[in-house]
This record gives structure tokens, sequence and C-alpha cells, in this order.
């Protein structure tokens, strides 16, 4: 098998709650470490608490879709700038062609943070819409990089099914989009152990995901070794994730 880079969203959750940030970044580095496939680690901050602000802004003021769009992307490029300051040892990159660079040429294994406000800016690829998010971004950035899956690290252990204790494993569009329709997956709400079991992944990502056939994979960043795990090749140690494929 041959060495890949990987990219991954960090949520807003994540971020924001120092234990589960230094417990995502810790296992990030350890997969470097123990895990002699993967090279490369490339971060892409969620816009979180910020761009949950911007988008309580439009729906009172109605700021328009253009100008919520790069808001709630530079929300994106702050959080970066935050995770940066706490962990001064990743670097963070804005410029695309640079990353594309230090992918491809630099021979260490390495982690770094990118901001996709300028590339994104400057292309403009995507719909101006609230059902663009991170996790779409993402995806788009892990097809323009050439890779071959995409990670979502959240709070969650994966997609629930209601009436299931555990995580869906593998779901593709067309299962996902009967399950929500029939209203089939677990309720957003907490329960007595303050936890998240399931959340919705923003709407455009599984036309993303149909069109290139590039699979996302929701891990849990809290305070568990499920990121570690995942990429564990012991067949013996048990692996909680969900992955949506193209059908």
């Amino acid at each position: 098998m041959s060495i890949k880079n990987i990219i991954v969203k960090i949520g807003g959750k994540i971020l924001e709650d120092s234990e589960s940030i230094e417990s995502t970044i810790s296992q990030l580095k350890g997969i470097l470490h123990r895990n002699s496939l993967i090279s490369k680690i490339i971060i892409i901050p969620g816009g979180g608490s910020y761009a949950n602000f911007i988008r309580k802004i439009d729906i009172v003021l109605n700021i328009g879709d253009n100008l919520a769009h790069w808001m709630a992307i530079l929300a994106m490029d702050y959080n970066g700038i935050e995770l940066n300051k706490k962990f001064s040892d990743i670097e963070k990159i804005s410029d695309f062609e640079q990353l594309e660079k230090v992918l491809s040429e630099d021979n260490k294994n390495r982690i770094f943070i990118f901001g996709p406000f300028e590339y994104l800016y400057n292309n403009d690829p995507l719909p101006h819409s609230w059902e663009v998010t991170s996790d779409s971004i993402t995806l788009y950035i892990a097809s323009k990089l050439k890779l071959k899956e995409c990670f979502l690290i959240k709070n969650i252990d994966g997609i629930f099914i209601k009436g299931q204790k555990e995580a869906i494993q593998e779901i593709s569009i067309r299962d996902y989009e009967r399950l929500k329709r029939e209203n089939k997956f677990a309720e957003f709400t907490n329960n007595s152990n303050n936890f998240k079991k399931s959340q919705p992944i923003d709407p455009y990502l599984l036309e993303l995901i149909d069109k290139f056939k590039i699979p996302c994979i929701i891990l849990n960043g809290t305070k568990t070794n499920r990121i570690l795990d995942y990429f564990h090749h012991s067949r013996k140690k048990k692996k909680i994730f969900t992955i949506i494929k193209s059908d």
C-alpha cells in the first residue's frame, strides 16, 4: 500500500471544547507516529459558534446569501488562526498552491491547518447557501487534492437509527436519503450522559459525495480514542464510525 495524505474537518463542538480538541489533536499526531501509511494530515476547521452567529444575523437582518456565505467561511479561517495559536507546532496555510507543494514535495510527516477562504473566494466553486457548510467544503478540497476519502471529526459516534444502540458503520447516499425521508434517524437530543447520538450532515455533502465518489467518514473526536482506533491495523480493535458512500 502507498503512503497517503488525509483531510479532516474538525467540527465547532470539538474546536470549542478544550478537552475534546486536545484529544483530537493528540490522536491525529498519534496517527503519524503509529500508522506508517499516513504521511500528512490536512485540518479544515469548522465555523463553529461564529458561523452559527452569522446564521442568526442572516435570519434577523437578511444579509443575503453572498455575504452570509463568505462570512461563514471567514469564521472557518478565524478558527484556524485560533487553533494555530493553541497548537503552534501545527503550521497554518492559506495558499492552496503552497499546500499542494508541501503535500507533494515535503518528505516529513506533518499536520497542517488549511484556511480555505482565499482559495474559495478566488475560485467560488460552491453554491452560496446554508446547505453548504464546512462538511461540503472539506470534501470539495479533498477532491481538488485528489484524496480518496474525507474525515469529519464531530462530537458523535456516527449516524444512528432510532432504537439502535450502535452507529451505522456504512450507508449509501440512497439509503441515507430514504431513512431521512422516513424519519428513521435518532433524534439529536442529549441523553443522561450528555452525549449527542446523531446530527445531520449538511445537505449539499451528499451531492458532492455522489459527484466526486469520495466517501466521508464520521469519527468522534471527544475524550475517546475513536480516531486512533479507526486507523489501528488490529482486527480485534472495535472501530466506531459511520462512512457515507456513493451508490
